[in-house]
């Protein structure tokens, strides 16, 4: 997979025309889209990957290449750089700065508004006990640029406790760190170490939602390159139309739920109260956007953005965004 990428970027770069790419994009009947995805095994980022189980995407016409990266901001590189033609689950703040300094990425859909799914833990024995508590403490976060570098942020400035922010990977990595004492207060995503809370082997301190605005932002979106926007509309126009039946298909049938199970070997019952209780549909629907004023004071605040955008800009960002038909 990975020297398909390289070598579809190679061809890119050595300029062949958009027409003969595209050529190149198909196979057996199948277009193909490459998809860089933040976090694998999250619910919201699973879409693709149940999709294509079920057959969805091959019912529309397309062959999805999956590529797992570590956060956002490895995921908008990718699409900067042309080795994947979407990115899922882009950091909402990230993104608009990467748009501000020129790079050619557009948001084209919601990937999450509101905050139910991001969580911050200690272990079981810390003496942290709250986030109060948690002054000169180091905080974990994904990647710069990230919905969790952004939330820590938010933490430290709505709760005016003077934590390190740290950047440590994908969640796997923050456990590994935070469990060894290289972090004190790793971060997670709903499911991935539920199973630890449960079991009193880790504490949740705080989640991204405690912070008020945060409740209806946007806070992470779908991207794309501004050429594959351009010369690929009726690729991304079957990808909106089989996202949208694979996520009705997986809020509607329990055989989505038992495949995501299995997929991520975590156990059905904690899959279907995750589901319930931290991705309620409504804030994974493509054409969700929200708290744009607030996500640009964030990215001003801490140093994204010099400014907040100017109108025209804010057009041209969001020129692209998913419309619903």
């Amino acid at each position: 997979m990975f020297y398909r990428i390289i070598a579809v970027a190679a061809v890119l770069a050595a300029g062949l025309s958009a027409q003969e790419a595209g050529a190149q994009e198909k196979s057996g009947g199948q277009e193909k889209l490459r998809l860089a995805i933040g976090q694998r095994g999250n619910w919201d980022t699973s879409i693709p990957e149940l999709g294509t189980q079920k057959g969805i995407f091959k019912k529309h016409g397309l062959e999805l290449e999956m590529l797992y990266t570590q956060g956002s901001g490895e995921t908008i590189q990718a699409v900067i750089s042309g080795s994947a033609d979407i990115g899922l689950a882009a950091g909402h703040t990230g993104a608009m700065a990467a748009f501000d300094k020129g790079a050619p990425v557009r948001p084209i859909s919601n990937s999450m508004t509101g905050a139910d799914d991001l969580y911050w833990y200690v272990p079981a024995n810390s003496p942290i006990k709250a986030i109060q508590d948690a002054g000169g403490k180091t905080i974990s976060y994904s990647t710069r640029g990230s919905s969790t570098n952004i939330a820590v942020l938010g933490f430290i400035n709505y709760f005016k406790v003077d934590m390190k922010p740290t950047p440590v990977g994908g969640p796997a990595s923050s456990f590994a760190q935070t469990m060894s004492g290289q972090v004190d207060i790793g971060w997670s995503s709903a499911p991935l170490n539920l199973q630890d809370v449960k079991s009193g082997r880790i504490r949740i301190l705080v989640r991204q939602s405690q912070v008020p605005k945060y409740e209806n932002m946007t806070v992470r979106v779908n991207i794309s390159n501004l050429q594959t926007i351009q010369t690929r509309k009726a690729a991304l126009e079957k990808f909106y139309a089989a996202y949208a039946e694979t996520l009705d298909w997986m809020y509607s049938d329990p055989d989505a739920l038992k495949r995501w199970s299995d997929w991520t070997q975590t156990p059905l019952d904690v899959a279907t109260g995750m589901r319930d209780e931290f991705f309620p549909k409504k804030n994974l629907l493509l054409e969700r956007l929200s708290g744009i004023d607030d996500t640009m004071a964030d990215a001003v605040e801490m140093k994204f953005l010099p400014k907040p955008l100017e109108k025209d800009k804010l057009t041209e960002f969001y020129k692209d965004y998913y419309k619903k038909p």
